[in-house]
């Protein structure tokens, strides 16, 4: 369930990953090879909390598609 405070809509890991149509063990895998660069919000306990831009970015790194040129 989705935290909201001072008016921003904050998601864990898990709906993130959720709404961005990607796994969380995918995403933490990602950020370890530092192909996503990590979110910036924390709550206390050190969980990460993704903005709704946070959620955005992460849907538009699922759906990057690269060419890779032959030779």
């Amino acid at each position: 369930m989705p935290l909201n405070l001072d008016d921003r809509t904050f998601y864990n890991t898990r709906e993130a990953c959720k709404l961005a149509g990607t796994n969380r063990h995918t995403f933490l895998r990602w950020v370890r090879q530092k192909k996503f660069t990590d979110v910036e919000h924390r709550d206390r306990n050190g969980w990460r909390l993704f903005t709704e831009d946070d959620v955005q970015r992460l849907k538009a790194h699922v759906n990057h598609i690269e060419r890779i040129s032959k030779t």
